[in-house]
């Protein structure tokens, strides 16, 4: 039998098989538009608004080739940061003698990222990691520091929404315009002294660094057994220097500048540099360093220093330098030996442009000694700082090294190291010149250091 369809019929088929063909095609989700949103990831927005535009930009986290990859080792672009954060140990040697990792998950207070982002918390235990992130910029808001505290508090997960994206509208500053600062007590009379430098303005995207005489206030020798120094945010350097030759000073409590307002240099500040003599010194904002018992530096009567501070500003607002020391005192009947400070500079510095050079100087001692602490000053493109024995039994053996340019490892030695008269000390220090230009010694950050700061005593 033959059929046929009549055409209201087909028309009624086809469009029922059609209706039944789209809704075939919802159900299995073919159909784009009613597709659900694709999640987007904490990470992801941690990433997209925080890391990448503060973080993992150039000269900072964005690359190997940034000239600081050899102080933090940690590259924060978008395809490696996750990895590089998350369960990783930090090259910050405070962070690591603490057990902190980079990020830990479900424990911010024991992630490094954290305390760098938020200034409150990274001084709240005694610990010192250095300067909050990032360095001479504005600090995160509010929002943005609560964000990634609730991220890693949910387990640093990679995928998945686990915080409130909200905040990150959040965009109440974390440190008020008027920035809260609480320096060091007073110490009693019988305990110590203080000195300050007070509050100093560096102007926008400009680094200042200055110099001031100041009297210690002693009328009579003082010996200091322990000092500590505490400095505001974006701080590079503090030092304080005694002088070579005490003839033609600075005059005192006049503010000498490093640069003058358009950049240029102040040549009479930069001479008065060579006749410091390293005294104290940190690179970071707080330290309360003890020399071992029994020692102590000796501060002459009526002595003066040249205190020095640098402070960078990446910003575009002003913002503010202030500088608190403590120097505790000891009677001079518990001193059995007086501490002398080390100053050894290589001033012989040629770091060709793009170019990675290790460069040696022996420095020898013209009587037996016994060191008690070293540590390292460079700048930026510093990858490795060694210090070796040179002569004796223990001829070239390592005592020293740091990887941590901004940060240097300050090294107490428990058992003095003993040098006869006639042995030294080397320093091997490797720069990595990541830029175009030809690099030598000088005062600023874009030139180069290569100085073994330390103590000792003299047999």
């Amino acid at each position: 039998m033959q059929h046929r369809f009549h055409p209201f019929k087909l028309s009624l088929l086809g469009a029922v098989g059609l209706s039944l063909l789209i809704a075939s095609c919802e159900k299995s989700g073919d159909n784009p538009a009613d597709d659900p949103a694709p999640v987007v990831t904490s990470f992801d927005q941690l990433q997209r608004r925080i890391l990448t535009p503060t973080c993992a930009v150039s000269g900072c986290h964005s690359s190997e080739t940034d000239p600081t990859f050899a102080q933090h080792k940690l590259v924060l672009a978008a395809n490696v940061a996750y990895k590089n954060l998350v369960g990783v140990a930090s090259t910050n040697a405070t962070a690591k003698a603490n057990g902190l990792l980079r990020v830990k998950p479900f424990a911010a207070l024991e992630s490094l990222l954290y305390h760098k982002i938020n200034a409150a918390a990274s001084h709240h235990s005694g610990a010192n990691y250095g300067n909050p992130m990032p360095l001479g910029k504005e600090l995160l808001t509010v929002g943005q520091i609560e964000f990634v505290r609730r991220w890693i508090e949910a387990g640093a997960p990679q995928e998945g929404s686990v915080v409130d994206s909200t905040l990150l509208d959040d965009k109440t500053p974390s440190t008020p315009v008027t920035e809260s600062f609480d320096g060091l007590k007073v110490p009693a009379a019988s305990e110590g002294f203080q000195l300050k430098l007070d509050p100093f303005t560096i102007i926008p995207n400009f680094e200042r660094e200055l110099f001031i005489r100041k009297s210690i206030g002693n009328t009579q020798d003082v010996y200091v057994n322990r000092f500590e120094v505490k400095m505001r945010n974006n701080s590079h350097h503090f030092v304080m220097y005694n002088f070579r030759n005490n003839q033609n000073l600075p005059a005192l409590n006049q503010i000498r500048d490093l640069r003058n307002p358009d950049n240029s240099y102040n040549l009479l500040t930069a001479l008065s540099m060579q006749n410091h003599v390293y005294f104290i010194g940190i690179q970071a904002p707080y330290i309360d360093y003890a020399f071992p018992e029994g020692t102590a530096l000796l501060i002459p009567a009526n002595t003066t220093m040249d205190f020095n501070s640098h402070y960078v500003n990446k910003s575009s607002t002003s913002i503010t330098g202030e500088v608190f020391v403590n120097l505790y005192t000891t009677d001079k009947a518990k001193v059995k030996n007086v501490v002398k400070t080390m100053d050894f500079t290589n001033n012989d510095l040629s770091i060709p442009a793009n170019k990675r050079v290790t460069l040696s100087k022996i420095f020898l001692m013209t009587k037996p000694v016994k060191v008690l602490v070293l540590t390292s000053h460079t700048h930026k493109l510093a990858e490795k700082f060694v210090i070796k024995i040179k002569g004796g039994a223990r001829d070239g053996e390592v005592i020293y090294t740091s990887t941590n340019w901004e940060h240097p490892e300050i090294k107490t030695f428990t058992t003095p190291i003993l040098l006869a008269k006639g042995e030294g000390l080397v320093s091997e220090i490797t720069y990595n010149n990541t830029t175009a230009k030809d690099v030598s010694f000088g005062l600023t950050s874009e030139d180069e250091m290569g100085i073994i700061f330390g103590y000792y005593l003299e047999d």
